[in-house]
């Protein structure tokens, strides 16, 4: 039980450095807590608003991610290195795939409930 509390707290730490230091973190927090009450609002079903609002942590999880893999590249080197700009660019493309997701979640979901 105690490593579950040591990590959980290391864990609140990181989310608090995020949410202070990085803006794209502070954007999707901000997403994340505006998505739930807009889909517990458009969601047909309970599965939905779990699809909705869990697309949305999903992005969350891979900017967390990335964010790491950039703290750790640039803790190696800050000169240039095209290992690390790959690595770098591998992580953005990961945000990209998940923002793809959330879009094609939301998306599909709110035509089927207005369009449908």
């Amino acid at each position: 039980m105690h490593r579950l509390v040591l990590a959980f707290i290391n864990s609140m730490r990181a989310l608090k450095h995020l949410a202070m230091h990085e803006k794209a973190v502070q954007q999707e927090l901000g997403l994340f807590f505006i998505s739930i009450p807009v889909a517990a609002f458009i969601a047909p079903s309970g599965l939905a608003f779990l699809l909705l609002t869990g697309s949305v942590l999903f992005l969350i999880l891979i900017e967390v991610l990335n964010t790491g893999i950039e703290a750790a590249c640039d803790a190696v080197s800050l000169d240039f290195h095209r290992e690390i700009q790959i690595a770098k660019d591998c992580g953005s493309l990961a945000v990209l795939i998940s923002v793809i997701l959330v879009a094609a979640v939301w998306l599909y979901t709110l035509w089927s409930v207005f369009f449908a």
